[in-house]
């Protein structure tokens, strides 16, 4: 995801031991990028740091890949249309699942490391999951000032679609799949069917119950949370929105164009 008015360190920007823990992240998810609630954090001083105490034990011991595939498999989804002879197809495809990894595993890892913050306590550890083959790394994230008017509006279009209640936040997938305009300008028809009749709601809904599911058995894995930095109020604030409507919006969204692009 990428904001358009929210703080920020992109990759290429980190300086040394944000990139370290940048680096680490991606290794942990198996993805050669990092998602916006991460990027934000660390321009918050200190909420980097806090976060990935917690969630770097999870990730190797491979229990948030358990959630992440719970929380995959609780989608029930409309029909996808088959997507097949279209330019860029297979590095669209790739994007797809890099985002979808990406969204699935954030989603069980930031839940259960905010549950525990507000009190839940630790339950069954989970039975740990493959993580699955490094995916690439994607072509560089565009920046949505930089875009003409009219993909900026599309992108705005497809963000809107979602409802959410902040403003400073475009889902990350929308932002990159500028770099094939073809395949954007057709995206709101290709999901269609996934908002029809309140479908991305209920999707979005199931995805955050099956992430607060697997919380406990996650807080099991966690590491200890070390003391709070001041910003990490705000950041809190800002991180129950992406754990109840940005990111658990676009896990549907990934798993419906991963059936539409297989």
């Amino acid at each position: 995801m990428s904001g358009t008015s929210l703080a920020e360190i992109r990759e290429a920007e980190a300086p040394p031991a944000i990139a370290a823990i940048y680096a680490a992240l991606n290794n942990g998810i198996g993805i050669g990028q990092v998602n916006l609630i991460w990027r934000h954090a660390a321009a918050l001083p200190g909420v980097l740091d806090w976060l990935w105490a917690q969630a770097a034990p999870a990730l190797a011991s491979s229990a948030a890949a358990a959630a992440r595939d719970g929380v995959a498999a609780a989608m029930d989804l409309p029909p996808a249309a088959r997507l097949t002879a279209f330019a860029g197809r297979a590095a669209i495809a790739e994007l797809v699942e890099v985002y979808h990894r990406g969204n699935a595993t954030n989603l069980s890892l930031l839940t259960a490391i905010l549950l525990r913050h507000e009190g839940m306590a630790p339950g069954q550890p989970l039975t740990p999951a493959p993580r699955g083959a490094m995916l690439p790394a994607p072509p560089p994230l565009p920046r949505m000032a930089a875009l003409p008017e009219e993909t900026r509006a599309q992108i705005l279009g497809l963000t809107a679609a979602h409802a959410l209640s902040d403003a400073a936040v475009v889902p990350s997938l929308y932002l990159h799949l500028a770099l094939w305009p073809d395949f954007l300008a057709q995206l709101p028809a290709v999901l269609a069917p996934l908002h029809a009749d309140g479908g991305l709601k209920r999707a979005r809904a199931a995805a955050v119950a099956a992430a607060r599911q697997a919380a406990p058995g996650l807080i099991a894995a966690l590491g200890p949370a070390p003391a709070s930095p001041p910003d990490l109020p705000a950041f809190l604030s800002r991180l129950r929105v992406f754990v109840q409507e940005v990111i658990p919006g676009m896990v549907p969204v990934g798993v419906f164009l991963r059936r539409a692009l297989a």
